[in-house]
Order: C-alpha cells, then structure tokens, then sequence
C-alpha cells in the first residue's frame, strides 16, 4: 500500500527535520531513482536524462555499485548526485539496528555522500536516531509505482503527473522490476513537465573528490 503524493500532515509530523519536499518558488522537480545501478536499465536512463538537460539524484545500492562501477562513475561524471540506499537494500522494520547501520555504513564504502534514503521508507526509531546524525535523510513527495507491477503503465504515467509540483521529489526507480512502467512513464513525464516550463535537478550535496573505493 502506498499513496502518489505524500500528504504534507506525514512530513510535517514524522520525521519532520528530514526531506521530503524542496522548498522552492522555481518550477523545480527534484527527480530521484532507486535500487541501481544496473546495466540494464541506468544507461537508458542516463541518456534519457541527458536529452531534457536534467539532472537527478541516484539513491544506489551499494552492491551494484561494487558490480556495476563503470555506470557509477558514468552518473557522477554526468552531474547527477547520488544517495546512500544500504548496501543490500536492507527493510529497516525487519533488520536489527546493528546490522542496519552496519549496511549502510559498507555502502558507504562507494557511496560518497550525506544523503540517505531507507529502502521502501521503512526505519525504526533506533536506526533513524543514529542515522540522522550522520546522514541527511531524504524521502519523497511522489512516487510513481513503477515497481507495482499490478499497476498499468499509464497507470503509473498518471500517479506522477497527477501528484507532482514544483519543489516536488519523485522517485522512480531504475530497476528490472520498475523497468516496463518506467520506459513508459519516464519519457512522457519528462516531455510533459518540460513543456510546462519546469526544471529537473538534483537534490544539492556537497561534493566531495571521488575515488574508487577498493583503492
């Protein structure tokens, strides 16, 4: 179960010091991806992104990071920023805090940056209590269903148009399970938010010197 646009009664009471929406008087969208990278599917992205001149927030698995470097290194080189989304995309209501943060802190082995999200937004209050303290941690405004496989594509297409406004985050996911949604949706949300005048960028980090993290 879960709602395409988040009510502002959720982020102004649960976990309010984190971000689920950008504050903004632009015609910004704050566009995010999930679960990757992955052959498959990051590089379609990426071009994708590439041709509207948009910029976006990756929220990598650290896995397929250690897998999948080459891309890794291909997103930040594009001017995307990236996010920390544990090393093995770990539920935080069905993990033990210990072996949580320990996950998130081997992703941050490749993950070089302060933003985290929990995958499916699920973490206990343990977790986020020491998480927030080195973190900042991002959660969403919309999310588009492109992983629910139940949903049809214009399906999906219509939970992010619908939901999304300036200052909005939004998650897609680049992911063989969100794969057909987003090959669907992606490029016609894109057009259509374009055309209205808005903007796609990343959400702000600071940047630091990126090294390979087996060196």
């Amino acid at each position: 179960m879960y709602l395409s646009k988040t009510p502002s009664i959720i982020y102004k009471f649960y976990n309010s010091k984190d971000m689920w929406r950008v504050e903004t008087e632009d015609k910004d969208i704050f566009l995010t991806f999930d679960d990757g990278p992955i052959p498959q599917v990051t590089p379609w992205v990426l071009n994708l992104l590439d041709s509207y001149n948009a910029k976006a927030t990756f929220f990598c698995v650290g896995d397929n990071i250690r897998k999948n470097y080459d891309i890794y290194c291909d997103l930040l080189l594009r001017g995307h920023t990236v996010g920390n989304h544990t090393f093995n995309h770990l539920n935080g209501w069905k993990s033990n805090t210990r072996e949580y943060v320990l996950n998130v802190k081997k992703a941050g082995n490749y993950i070089n940056s302060p933003l985290f999200r929990p995958p499916y937004g699920k973490i206990s209050v343990a977790e986020h209590k020491f998480l927030k303290k080195h973190y900042k941690l991002v959660y969403w405004t919309v999310i588009s269903g492109d992983f629910d496989k139940t949903i049809t594509p214009e399906k999906c297409l219509e939970n992010a148009l619908s939901a999304t406004e300036k200052g909005s985050i939004v998650v897609f996911h680049d992911s063989l399970k969100a794969e057909k949604n987003l090959v669907y949706a992606l490029p016609a949300f894109l057009e259509h938010f374009s055309k209205q005048g808005y903007r796609f960028k990343a959400i702000p980090m600071h940047q630091k010197e990126i090294k390979h993290p087996l060196q």
